[in-house]
């Protein structure tokens, strides 16, 4: 099993809002097959790491635009599915009103070069927000729901700062201390180093 990692640069918009981000992509497989997670930016980079390997769909943590950007281009480019949770309907269809995609379900098992991917329903962050727990790698791939220091944003519109923290405390701390943290930008964490935490960030707030 291979976990490539792309990192994309582009703008995250929302509420009026625009900054600029650099994003991590998830390529996930082994030398015959693969899934994508996330479509971020530039889809060339993306279809690099890719390369001759058959991808089995394109996994979208959440629907903010810069984690799917690149989605319908990387969908046709690779003939793959979007798979997507259908609570972020709302996000996904304010970016491609006339695009769907393949419904995403909490504990649905995708399998990926003969190991699986659990989906884990983890909202807060977004309604639809998705964790992909990779049990075989010891692996979570928690887009901007968990980060190296605590919970992703949950200022803007459609987000909960409860609820992500409910997410985190009832779905992804329950996971095996030294599961790896791969998130949405920046580095990695393990569940071990931010478990400890919890209280901090309930104490902090958003």
């Amino acid at each position: 099993m291979r976990i490539d990692r792309v990192v994309t640069s582009g703008k995250f918009e929302l509420d009026g809002g625009s900054w600029d981000v650099d994003n991590n992509v998830w390529v996930v497989g082994d030398d015959r097959e693969a899934v994508v997670i996330d479509a971020a930016h530039q889809a060339e980079p993306i279809i690099a790491a890719v390369g001759e390997r058959t991808v089995r769909a394109i996994l979208c943590t959440h629907a903010h635009n810069d984690h799917i950007n690149v989605a319908t281009e990387l969908a046709a480019a690779l003939r793959a599915p979007i798979r997507l949770h259908p609570a972020d309907e709302v996000l996904w269809s304010a970016l491609y009103p006339d695009t769907r995609y393949e419904p995403l379900h909490d504990r649905e098992r995708i399998p990926v070069a003969g190991s699986e991917i659990e989906v884990l329903h983890t909202p807060g962050h977004s309604p639809g927000a998705v964790s992909l727990y990779l049990a075989s790698e010891k692996t979570v791939f928690t887009g901007d729901t968990l980060f190296q220091g605590g919970p992703g944003a949950t200022g803007r519109s459609f987000s909960s700062f409860p609820t992500i923290i409910e997410s985190i405390r009832t779905r992804l701390l329950h996971l095996p201390a030294d599961t790896t943290v791969l998130t949405g930008h920046g580095d990695s964490t393990t569940i071990g180093a931010e478990a400890p935490h919890l209280p901090e960030w309930i104490k902090r707030g958003h």
